[in-house]
């Protein structure tokens, strides 16, 4: 990457490395609100919906000055958000000139729950709505973005990310 486009990615990693602290617990308890509240399947509606907005609203802070074809740069800023602290854990990292791709192979999310005693059938909403926000926060920056798989549980396979430039990825 050029120094400007690190200079970016560097910002930008410290707003995502705030947006993405404690979400585990806000998560949890307001999920068990909702559900007490509504009943689970629209308390799982109204999450996500919440949860993507939410998404949205980091990446238009976050992600100002960043365009659909700055695929690199935001894609190596949320590689960027800590992973050394335990909040990501990313593997088999693919980098092309117009694209990044990567696994998150263990969730601190998931991990966090799993810990709190949370059973399968609860983790696998909560993972459906960790990746609404993930959707909100990716497709608010204009950059194309596929995220794969989210499953519950542990191990391989947790989120699998391409972000790629819009322009490049219309060419294809």
């Amino acid at each position: 990457m050029t120094d400007e486009l690190s200079q970016r990615a560097e910002r930008l990693s410290r707003e995502l490395d705030a947006a993405f602290r404690n979400r585990a617990d806000l998560y949890r308890l307001f999920y068990a609100e909702l559900e007490a509240e509504f009943g689970a399947a629209k308390a799982e509606a109204v999450m996500v919906r919440a949860v993507e907005r939410r998404g949205r609203e980091v990446a238009e802070a976050a992600f100002a000055g960043f365009g659909p074809n700055d695929a690199r740069a935001i894609g190596e800023a949320f590689l960027s958000v800590s992973p050394d602290d335990g909040r990501m854990y990313p593997t088999d990292v693919l980098r092309s000139e117009t694209s990044i791709e990567f696994k998150v192979k263990r969730c601190p999310l998931k991990d966090a729950w799993v810990e709190a005693g949370v059973g399968d059938e609860k983790l696998a909403t909560l993972c459906r709505i960790a990746g609404a926000f993930d959707r909100g926060l990716f497709e608010a920056t204009g950059v194309q973005f596929a995220n794969v798989t989210w499953t519950p549980g542990h191990g391989d396979g947790c989120c699998h990310i391409r972000l790629a430039d819009r322009e490049a990825a219309a060419g294809a």
